[in-house]
């Protein structure tokens, strides 16, 4: 059964910018997550395995497994899951208008995420900046949303284990944070989003799903605890949106979905696929 955001679920993802959804995903979905994790976490940057890449930014960031939705039916049910699909209906928006034309959503990024010791992505994003795949709205009682995320723990995340920092309502601030550097994909080089004044560090039990605009100004805290912080996250959009990253869903990933999957992965099919 699907799960429908509750009233008091719009007036914080309104008034803050994220919430929080507990045990998310069950834990049988969550052990054969980890499972084929385990099949992929040896990939080194720049390597595939089948349609899954490795990938970070040169950086201290850990390592991204990208088209992590090729790695089997686990993450292919992330696509459309019940626990968060009508919240990303709701907060993308758009429905009855044009942004609906070629499906209810798009999926522009999925990845899988593993974080070690020292290992962080500093504070970006936020509203001063801008961008358009960031954009947030709210008007005529409905949201209008370029771009909202759900953030998944695959294992506990508490403190010292690199969680998730976000600064409250900064998908609406005009202004740029004073303590802000620019420095999330420098090599070697992490912002400490942790220690910025108005801050706060996201916990989470393995299951529970975090979900946020990405105008949401955010980041991590570095991991100082022993193991790895494992996550995966899925950012969805209207049908109009485009890849961010140059990867492509693959012609097995495509046959094996859904007719609603497939408008969600690849709206822009009907576009791309010259006539016979």
């Amino acid at each position: 059964m699907k799960n429908k955001p509750t009233k008091l679920e719009k007036y914080l993802f309104d008034l803050n910018g994220y919430i929080i959804i507990k045990n998310a995903i069950s834990q049988k979905e969550l052990k054969a997550c980890n499972e084929i994790i385990n099949d992929y976490k040896l990939l080194k940057n720049g390597e595939w395995k089948d349609y899954v890449h490795g990938h970070n930014y040169g950086g201290k960031e850990g390592l991204n497994l990208q088209q992590i939705y090729e790695a089997g039916k686990p993450f292919e049910k992330l696509i459309d899951h019940p626990s968060w699909i009508d919240h990303m209906l709701e907060f993308v928006g758009g429905k009855g208008t044009f942004d609906h034309e070629h499906g209810p959503l798009f999926i522009d990024e999925n990845f899988a995420n593993i974080r070690g010791p020292g290992e962080a992505i500093g504070i970006h994003s936020g509203n001063p900046e801008g961008i358009q795949r960031n954009h947030y709205r709210y008007q005529n009682g409905k949201f209008h949303c370029s771009q909202v995320n759900i953030l998944v723990a695959l294992n506990d995340i508490g403190p010292g284990d690199g969680g998730t920092v976000v600064i409250p309502s900064s998908h609406k601030s005009n202004i740029q944070h004073p303590e802000y550097k620019k420095n999330y994909m420098k090599k070697n080089e992490v912002s400490s989003a942790e220690n910025m004044t108005g801050s706060i560090e996201i916990y989470l039990k393995a299951g529970d799903a975090l979900l946020f605009v990405d105008s949401l100004c955010h980041g991590s805290a570095k991991r100082i605890n022993k193991g790895e912080r494992r996550i995966v996250v899925y950012r969805y959009g209207p049908s109009w949106g485009f890849f961010r990253h140059p990867y492509r869903p693959s012609t097995k990933l495509l046959n094996s979905l859904t007719s609603f999957q497939r408008k969600i992965v690849m709206p822009h099919e009907k576009i791309l696929t010259p006539n016979k």
